[in-house]
């Protein structure tokens, strides 16, 4: 379900995959019968290319890894955590519109230390 610029992530590499990421790292929480979740997914994609080489961008799906969203208290889905520095930097909650995204996105690019 992943497009060309994102990666899936699961609870045994999510650790080294995104907390210990140099870049800022923003995954997608989701599960395939979430509606919202599929809806959101091809925005998600768009903002991974338009970002390339500046923001990694995963997927983790909550049916198949409990640990990691039960750490970040994720209760509803679809869920962006955009981390950076091994910390949650923001969050978005629900389907949102790409501007919503690309907003949360540049706040924290902004911040990223030279």
């Amino acid at each position: 379900m992943a497009g060309q610029f994102v990666t899936e992530v699961d609870d045994a590499n999510f650790e080294q995959a995104v907390l210990k990421s140099d870049t800022p790292v923003l995954v997608d929480f989701w599960a395939a019968w979430c509606g919202p979740c599929r809806a959101l997914a091809p925005v998600v994609d768009q903002v991974a290319a338009e970002y390339d080489g500046k923001l990694k961008v995963m997927k983790m799906d909550v049916d198949r890894n409990n640990a990691t969203p039960g750490r970040y208290g994720i209760r509803g889905i679809p869920a962006l955590l955009i981390f950076k520095d091994g910390k949650v930097a923001d969050q978005i909650v629900g389907f949102v519109p790409k501007d919503t995204i690309d907003k949360s996105v540049t706040k924290v690019l902004s911040t990223v230390s030279a």
